[in-house]
This record gives structure tokens, C-alpha cells and sequence, in this order.
């Protein structure tokens, strides 16, 4: 799948990783449809992009405010750039950490493990089927008869999570586990699902980490011993948009790093 000239609707778009994408693809002739709650954020980064960027105020958590995003990005690709929509990149997401068991041995509020639930998991999934639309609507291209790619945002914490990840495990195992029923079901359509799952990165989510805690994470790192930067995660995105054989799968991105239980 071609970049330039083409569509991205980014949730989480205005920051981290989105943020990092965001930029790439735009820097590669693309159109960004920049969905964040930060208006501030999202309005400066659009206006930087211009003419090819359009913020859009979005709640993910939210399907009504999901749906006008949708709806307002469809009616600038149709009014305006007329770039057919690419790619579906979901990448807003919170840690919000806390074990099940509290150590006054009470049980976890619930509305703390439905907040990181409804942003990773339910918004994701909301996101995609919203869009799809869009996608699938699309004339094939290349001799592949391509319409375009969801690529999901997953995590490391899906394979090998630490205490106090129990919420944020489940949310981004599940994504992981989204990439191959989700190709399978869009393969007729000519639509590949591809999902990502980032290590230590730099973030806003790793901003708020002690320098103990950093420390921490980089010594039980393989190659290279630091976070990944944005620009990393970015080239990866790039790489499944232009791969028509990166399907069904989900690729760590993390320098072989295997996260113990313990720091």
C-alpha cells in the first residue's frame, strides 16, 4: 500500500507513539486524521501538518464521540483531499497501574480496570469497526487487489506483563489476540490486520517512571539497552503499510527484551 496521497486515521494521534506516526506518515506524502482528546495538542500538531492534517476532538472511550470523528474524517477525504483512506492505526492506550488485590487486601475498584479497558481494548475495537467502512469501500489496488490495513497497537505486557499489569495485560493480549480473526475476516475484502507490540518506549505513559524505575527496565534489556524511541515504532508502522505480506500477525518491537516478574 502506497503512503502518499493517502489517509491515516490516528487515535492517540496527538501524542507518544500517534504522535511519532503521525509525523512519519505525514513526512512520506500521507494525510493525517489526527483523533485525540488533547485539543490543544491535537490542534497544534494539525496546524503544523497543514494542509495535509485535520484534528478531530475524540473520546475513545466513547462511540458517539468516535462516530463523529469518523463521520468528520470521511467528509474531508470526500469534500476535500479526496486521498482514499490507507490505514486504521489505533493508538490510544493507558497503563494506569494496579494489582487486583489492593495492600489493605481489599479488591481493586472496578472503574479503575474498566477505565484502562474501555481506552485499550472496547476503543480499539470501536475505532476499527466505525472505519472499516471506509476501507472496505475503497477501489483494490496493486496487483493485489489491496483496500488497505488496520494496524493495532498492542504491547510486551501481552506476552510477559509485570505486577500491577493485570488490566493492561488483558487489554493488550487481547489486541494481540484481534490480529488473525481480524485479517481472516477482512481477507475477501482485500484488507490485511497487522498488530505491533512495543516494548519500553519513550511515552507519556514511561515519562511518569522514577529514574530507579527506568534504570531498572534498561538493565534487563538485550540490544540496545535503552528505551525505544518514536521514530522506531514509526518505521515499523510504515513498514506494515507498505508489506502487503505483514498480515495476521503481531510483531514485538522491544530489542529481545523478555520482562522478569521482578525488578
Amino acid at each position: 500500500m502506497h503512503i502518499k496521497d493517502r489517509t491515516f486515521i490516528i487515535s492517540g494521534g496527538a501524542s507518544g507513539l500517534g504522535l511519532a506516526t503521525a509525523r512519519d506518515l505525514h513526512s512520506h506524502g500521507g494525510y493525517i486524521a489526527i483523533l485525540d482528546l488533547n485539543t490543544s495538542a491535537g490542534t497544534a500538531l494539525a496546524s503544523s501538518l497543514a494542509p495535509r492534517a485535520r484534528f478531530f476532538e475524540t473520546d475513545v472511550s466513547s462511540t458517539p464521540s468516535l462516530e463523529a470523528a469518523v463521520q468528520g474524517a470521511a467528509a474531508w477525504i470526500q469534500d476535500e483531499t479526496h486521498a482514499p483512506l490507507a490505514a486504521i492505526i489505533p493508538a490510544a492506550g493507558v497503563g494506569n497501574p494496579a494489582k487486583l488485590l489492593t495492600r489493605h487486601g481489599a479488591p481493586a475498584p472496578m472503574a479503575a480496570l474498566d477505565f484502562v479497558l474501555s481506552i485499550n481494548l472496547r476503543g480499539t475495537l470501536d475505532l476499527v469497526r466505525l472505519a472499516l467502512p471506509l476501507l472496505a469501500g475503497n477501489e483494490p489496488s496493486g496487483p493485489d487487489g489491496e483496500r488497505g490495513v488496520v494496524v493495532l497497537v498492542s504491547s510486551a505486557a501481552a506476552y510477559d506483563g509485570q505486577p500491577g499489569q493485570v488490566a493492561y495485560a488483558a487489554s493488550k493480549g487481547a489486541v494481540r489476540s484481534v490480529a488473525l480473526p481480524l485479517a481472516r475476516d477482512l481477507a475477501p475484502l482485500g484488507i490485511r490486520a497487522v498488530a505491533i507490540a512495543p516494548g519500553y518506549f519513550e511515552s507519556n505513559m514511561t515519562a511518569a517512571m522514577s529514574e530507579k524505575v527506568r534504570g531498572s527496565l534498561e538493565r534487563v534489556m538485550e540490544f540496545p539497552r535503552r528505551a525505544g524511541r518514536g521514530e522506531e515504532f514509526a518505521a515499523l508502522v510504515r513498514a506494515v503499510v507498505e508489506n502487503v505480506m505483514l498480515n495476521g500477525e503481531c510483531v514485538r518491537l522491544d530489542g529481545g527484551t523478555r520482562m522478569p516478574s521482578k525488578l
